[in-house]
């Protein structure tokens, strides 16, 4: 699946140098068209409600887009893989047997025909996600098709924040940053400029790419991040990090160095702008808002008072758009148990108590800073934003982690002596 590395170029570049002494060879890459369709998943995601955008979009509009999205992609990765060559994996396991609780709480049709339309979004979603795993190696070039594509949908909410200030900067949402052009909230946004800036750091220490390439990305997400105001992206990205960072910290001179400047650099921003980091921290909120999570705990309070059956305890009471007495719940956690069950919440946890165990068992690389990354962002996200359950960016999060973990194939295995003369590097071919 990867290709070659470089330490210059975008970090949706290459990720392994052909040309580069002591690399090991691997087998043909994935076809450019992979990156084809985890865009077309990426925009699958982004949701059909949000703020008001310049021009007005109708939502039947944005669903045609959404939904006409996921099919292609699940057409175009079946086109690519269509020797239905799949990688197991316990990842993909778990969401399918997420699917059993999805489909027979939903065929009580207690939420509606959406229940089970939105089922059946999840099997295609999941579907896509097989036919792609058999690029799933262990190697890099999922996490550069997430920055590339994410960055570029921050590229259009800065193109937004540039036309119209006023459309981007709401008052509705506080002066927080919306998507003017794309109906994005300040948490989505958030979100995707919280995990492009985490994964490009972790390629900038692992050099994959150069100071430059990087300083593109992370610069501009950062700005966005700082104007959504957002706690749990910014939480999140921070201590992901820490997290990521500190897994290399024994094996990599580069970490401990970023280790170090980090903490000094934090110290000295807690001093000088302590109070300025703490009114962007409260972003203006009474002690008692601050407290009840913005009125979430008011919503959680009230969906587990509610009386629910033996059979909506156990499987919910079907796929929904995560939200109870019109409310959003904003809980990944009870947003499952509301429309899955106990049966879904189990799976869910499983879910990241695998890829937490995986990633631990592995030795240290940059593949599984990475991957610890992505999975600790999402389980700190996963307390006040929903999405775990259901088709969403945390699901591609944490589908690139998996791929991250994913065993390299037998090709690729291969020590150099081993692999025939036709697929090693140049450089190895007149060594030998």
């Amino acid at each position: 699946m990867s290709g070659s590395q470089t330490h210059g170029g975008l970090p949706g570049g290459p990720e392994a140098a052909q040309g580069r002494p002591g690399a090991e060879a691997r087998p043909a890459g994935a076809p450019k068209l992979v990156g084809t369709v985890w865009g077309l998943l990426i925009l699958n995601t982004l949701g059909s409600a949000g703020a008001q955008t310049i021009v007005p979009l109708p939502r039947s509009l944005i669903q045609l887009v959404t939904m006409g999205s996921l099919v292609a992609a699940f057409a175009l990765a079946l086109v690519l893989n269509l020797q239905l060559r799949l990688k197991p994996g316990a990842y993909l396991f778990l969401l399918t047997l997420l699917l059993v609780p999805s489909v027979l709480s939903s065929a009580h049709l207690e939420s509606g025909f959406g229940a089970l339309f939105r089922c059946g979004r999840l099997a295609l979603f999941v579907s896509t996600l097989w036919l792609l795993s058999r690029w799933w190696d262990g190697g890099t070039t999922f996490v550069r098709h997430h920055i590339r594509m994410y960055f570029a949908v921050l590229g259009s909410v800065a193109a937004g924040l540039v036309i119209s200030p006023g459309a981007a900067l709401p008052d509705l949402y506080g002066g927080r940053l919306v998507g003017a052009l794309w109906p994005l909230t300040p948490p989505q946004i958030g979100q995707y400029a919280a995990v492009i800036i985490g994964l490009t750091v972790l390629l900038l220490m692992g050099r994959r790419t150069d100071r430059r390439s990087a300083a593109v990305v992370i610069v501009p997400s950062l700005v966005l991040l700082a104007l959504t105001h957002t706690r749990t992206a910014t939480l999140g990205l921070f201590i992901g990090l820490a997290l990521a960072i500190g897994s290399l910290v024994l094996t990599s001179a580069a970490a401990r160095r970023f280790f170090t400047w980090a903490v000094l650099c934090g110290a000295v921003a807690a001093v000088a702008l302590g109070s300025m980091l703490q009114a962007w921290f409260l972003r203006g909120q009474s002690k008692e808002n601050f407290s009840s999570l913005t009125g979430r705990a008011k919503v959680w309070d009230a969906l587990l008072a509610a009386p629910r059956t033996p059979a909506e305890k156990v499987f919910g009471v079907g796929l929904g758009d995560k939200s109870f007495g019109g409310l959003p719940i904003d809980n990944s956690w009870l947003a499952v148990y509301n429309e899955q069950g106990l049966t879904g919440v189990g799976l869910v946890a499983a879910v990241l108590l695998v890829l937490g165990g995986v990633a631990l068992l592995r030795p240290p690389s940059l593949s599984r800073a990475c991957a610890i990354f992505l999975i600790s962002y999402c389980a700190i996200a996963s307390y006040t934003e929903a999405g775990l359950g259901d088709a969403s960016p945390y699901l591609l999060h944490l589908a690139v982690a998996a791929s991250l973990l994913a065993a390299p194939t037998e090709a690729a295995a291969l020590p150099t002596s081993a692999v025939p003369r036709r697929h090693l590097p140049r450089w190895a071919r007149d060594r030998r």
